[in-house]
């Protein structure tokens, strides 16, 4: 027979409905339009980034410097190829306000802009009003505004006095707005925004002191921004410049978004296979009914190919409906909600219809029907004629045909290809699939090994009818224990996952907080006041430790005399710029695991000790000179140590430490922390704020919190897409409570004519749902934790605790999902009659 027979019989096929299809077309559609929403989304965003880079990044291109400005050369160069140049500096202070109690200080992040500011979008204040007017002098001081936050945080009103430094601001408005903070990157502090030259005496910006410049340029039309970018890097190699434009305003914002984006999508994957659970039992039961058609078709001369082809016609074209259905809700919901998403972005969006995330989804559904659909219909066809007759399904070889096996085989390499393709995370990609492997194994294992517990303890459950009926159905093939447990338990592994995950990051940074961090990080501290500074804490009897070292910043910008992106790739250390240190001797803490530290007045070639686990990564090790750019000025060292560096602690850390000669006459300044109790910070805090106006306090616990600000919303972004999978293993169990409603129906009328009330039914349906969720549920645990001690080991490089109260959430939403799912079709089966039950059987 040929394919056009083939889909003829599969067209008279699908003329019956979609009978049998529903929880399939579910499963596939949630699966699907899950990816293309998230891809949508992105797509949106980043379309926003790049509409909108130029107003994120507050010009057309922007040089960034570190603990300088820009020298006369950079300038110049600046005005010549720019039509307007704006400078900023940004940095930490501590604003302080003098009440009747005492001074009140807030820890904030500084813009000091001068009158250009801003090239490209508005400043919103409240009251309304222009910002050049905000920030003018009035009553002899300048003006300054100030986020919410830090106005709520000093208790101050407009029109009221604060300080920084040594310099009194009157607070003209409230920042509503700030045009290019997308761009600014994570602050520990609420914005501050005022001019530069009224900073000229509060002595903020002293030699050393820790704080960036950046220069927003707006360029003529028709600008070659790569060109210019050529040009800078060429001109002013050596000078530590960062340079950014138009072309991605915000690069945090945007790697943060595709970072986050792939990893969503990933999850949204974990809940296509959860779905392609329900769509090869769903498949399964649909073949199971069609015993008779089959072997119809096989009397009358059928060949195997001919039945394959027919259903895999079918099925094709059920599963392009399907994923029709997801793509369309993927596509339109984002739209649909984009007023509500836009509310809350920090960062603009253009919603619309974007085909690439729709063809990405497309192809995963496409994939993934494949791969979870060719089993079963490759088992169909293997069935002899008279054999379907009796048990279509149930009598087959458990393993397909060896062809079939390696198509499916192939469908797999290809979903996990394109996956990593599409993501552009490899690692993240192998290690997702790896997760949903090793969880489909173990739970697959689980449901053989509750069939059989069951069938054992059924014998034992003598004097209980209820228990035993139960553990009876759950041992045979009719309760569908294998897709119970199967799509439930991976969509709660997933879900275990994420909770366990979340919750080992939170302890990670606040959990051991009050034993191992410190109170306060200290910076800015200039090299004349540390005696003083040193006296006064060392004095105070609450007072336990503290650590203090000078601190640099400096680009690493060659290794061996090569580019260091060239040798170290995209390894943190290399993107942007590191703190740096300088010690005669190594600290009581420092631990060296290879090499030798340089003696003490050495004044030889510059020697480097590097961290050992950073030097591992970027493949770099003793010897090896490293170039680090500082203040503008190249100093080349080899490296001569390597050593441990904990920054678990919260303490101090350095990446690198120079022998001191190597940084003589470099202006910096000195970071400290402080030990202390807690009922002393507070007393501490204004001591050494009134004793050194420039000197800027970080409280640990407050930078903790805002960490884990950011932290819960990753969490709630990753819950979403977990709950997501969870939902379609949930439209699989329906689909499994609603395939074996026959059974149960005649199961039940089979109890009552025997004499079985149903309330004894209804018992044991209910024990059956309970049995197989606490099975689902014990097992995703199980799963769920393995996961989440993999990446938070492996990936995030945290230790590992088994988060309690997320572990019995799982449990308990295993069992609820089952016993809804199970007694919502139980009322059917115990309403029948059993005489037109037991009639229809005959």
């Amino acid at each position: 027979m040929s394919l056009a027979t083939s889909a003829r019989f599969a067209a008279r096929e699908l003329r019956g409905g979609l009978k049998g299809f529903r929880i399939f077309l579910a499963c596939l559609a949630l699966g699907v339009a899950a990816i293309a929403a998230v891809g949508s989304v992105r797509s949106a965003i980043e379309a926003g980034l790049e509409r909108e880079g130029a107003a994120l990044l507050g010009g057309d291109a922007e040089l960034d410097f570190t603990y300088r400005f820009a020298s006369p050369e950079e300038l110049a160069w600046m005005n010549e190829v720019a039509t307007d140049v704006s400078e900023i500096a940004d940095f930490r202070s501590m604003a302080v306000v003098d009440g009747p109690d005492g001074a009140e200080r807030g820890l904030t992040q500084i813009k000091a802009v001068d009158d250009a500011y801003p090239l490209i979008g508005t400043v919103e204040l409240t009251p309304d009003m222009p910002l050049d007017e905000a920030l003018a002098v009035q009553n002899g001081l300048p003006g300054a505004v100030m986020e919410r936050a830090l106005i709520d945080r000093l208790g101050l009103s407009v029109g009221d006095t604060f300080r920084l430094g040594t310099q009194d601001f009157i607070l003209s408005a409230e920042l509503t707005r700030e045009p290019d903070s997308a761009a600014g990157g994570f602050a520990l502090g609420p914005r501050t925004i005022l001019l530069r030259t009224s900073l000229e005496n509060a002595q903020l910006l002293a030699a050393g002191t820790l704080f960036s410049s950046k220069y927003r340029l707006t360029l003529p039309p028709g600008t070659d921004l790569a060109a210019l970018e050529a040009d800078a890097r060429e001109r002013f190699e050596n000078s530590g410049l960062r340079w950014t434009d138009s072309r991605n305003g915000a690069p945090g914002v945007s790697e943060f978004v595709d970072r986050l984006g792939a990893f969503l999508v990933l999850v949204g994957l974990s809940g296509l296979a959860v779905g392609g659970v329900g769509v090869s039992a769903a498949v399964r039961a649909y073949l199971a009914e069609k015993t008779s058609v089959i072997a119809t078709l096989r009397t009358l001369g059928a060949e195997r190919s001919t039945i394959f082809q027919t259903y895999f016609i079918q099925i094709g074209t059920l599963s392009l409906l399907g994923i029709a259905i997801g793509l369309a809700l993927g596509a339109l919901l984002p739209v649909a909600l984009a007023p509500i998403i836009e509310a809350r972005l920090p960062i603009p969006a253009s919603f619309a219809i974007y085909p690439g995330p729709l063809l990405e989804s497309a192809i995963y559904g496409l994939l993934t029907a494949f791969v979870f659909t060719l089993w079963p219909l490759a088992r169909a066809e293997d069935v002899r004629a008279a054999t379907l007759f009796r048990d279509a399904l149930g009598t087959a070889r458990l393993l397909p045909a060896p062809r079939y096996l390696v198509w499916i085989a192939l469908g797999l390499i290809a979903l996990i290809g394109l996956a990593g393709l599409f993501s552009g995370t490899w690692w993240l990609t192998l290690w997702t699939s790896g997760g949903i492997a090793f969880a489909l194994a173990l739970l697959a294992i689980a449901a053989t090994g509750i069939r059989w517990l069951s069938r054992r303890a059924a014998a034992r459950a003598q004097g209980r009818p209820a228990l035993r009926w139960a553990l009876g159905a759950i041992s045979g093939t009719r309760e569908g224990a294998a897709s119970v447990v199967l799509s439930l338990g991976l969509g709660l592994s997933v879900l275990a996952a994420v909770g366990q995950i979340d919750g080992n990051l939170r302890n990670a940074i606040s959990g051991n907080l009050p034993e191992i961090a410190p109170s306060y990080f200290f910076v800015d501290i200039q090299r004349d006041q540390m005696a003083g500074y040193t006296e006064r804490l060392e004095n105070d009897p609450a007072v336990s430790r503290i650590d203090s070292a000078p601190m640099l910043r400096g680009i690493i910008t060659q290794i061996n005399g090569q580019p260091a992106a060239e040798v170290a790739g995209d390894h943190w250390v290399i993107q942007g710029d590191r703190g740096l240190t300088y010690s005669e001797t190594p600290t009581e803490n420092t631990r060296i695991t290879e090499g030798e530290w340089w003696p003490e007045n050495y004044t030889g070639p510059p020697q480097i000790s590097f961290a050992a686990e950073e030097a591992e990564e970027m493949g770099i090790g003793i010897g090896d000179a490293l170039t680090i750019n500082i203040l503008g000025r190249d100093i080349t060292g080899t490296i001569t140590s390597l050593r441990e560096v904990d920054f678990s602690t919260a303490g101090i850390g350095f990446i690198l430490s120079m022998n001191p000669s190597a940084l003589q006459g470099a202006p910096h300044t000195f970071i400290s922390t402080v030990y202390a109790e807690d009922a002393s910070e507070a007393q501490i805090l204004r001591d050494i704020a009134n004793a050194y106006p420039n000197v800027t306090a970080i409280r640990v616990r407050d930078a903790i919190d805002r960490v884990a600000d950011v932290l819960a919303g990753l969490a709630a972004a990753t819950s979403y897409g977990a709950a997501a999978t969870l939902l379609t293993g949930f439209l699989v169990l329906i689909g499994a409570a609603a395939a074996g409603t026959q059974a149960r129906t005649y199961e039940a009328a089979v109890l009552k004519t025997l004499g079985a009330t149903r309330r004894r039914i209804l018992i044991s349906f209910a024990t059956r749902a309970a049995l197989l969720g606490l099975g689902a549920g014990a097992v995703a645990l199980a799963a769920g934790i393995a996961g989440g001690w993999a990446v938070s080991t492996y990936v995030m490089d945290t230790d590992f605790t088994v988060i309690w109260p997320s572990a019995l959430a799982i449990i308990i939403g295993g069992v609820s999902a089952t016993l809804i799912a199970g007694l919502a079709f139980a009322w059917g089966p115990l309403a029948a009659r059993p005489a037109q039950v037991l009639r229809g059987r005959e």
